[in-house]
């Protein structure tokens, strides 16, 4: 699993009929401190994730192992919106904060 945050959304209209009705989301990718990395993906939402979310997303295979994503052709997929993450018993990042 990787963690990211929601920095936009792609559109479009000619595409896999079985991403139809199927939210696209670019993910700027962070690191475990949370610090950005130069890497972005394009996933697909499986939890109602929004602009500036800090998600968590599966790749690959495991992408496909939701129910939204099941059988669909995708490598990416938001699959939990983080409320917060520690490292070594500090906060790295908080919601609500």
């Amino acid at each position: 699993m990787l963690i990211g945050k929601v920095v936009g959304s792609v559109v479009a209209t000619q595409k896999d009929e079985k991403l139809t009705d199927r939210k696209l989301l670019v993910v700027h990718m962070h690191d475990h401190e949370n610090r950005p990395k130069e890497q972005y993906v394009v996933a697909v939402d499986s939890v109602g994730a929004g602009p500036e979310d800090m998600v968590m997303i599966a790749t690959g295979s495991s992408a496909r192992q939701t129910t939204l994503t099941d059988g669909r052709p995708c490598d990416a997929v938001v699959m939990a919106i983080v409320d917060s993450w520690d490292l070594g018993g500090e906060n790295v990042y908080e919601k609500w904060a």
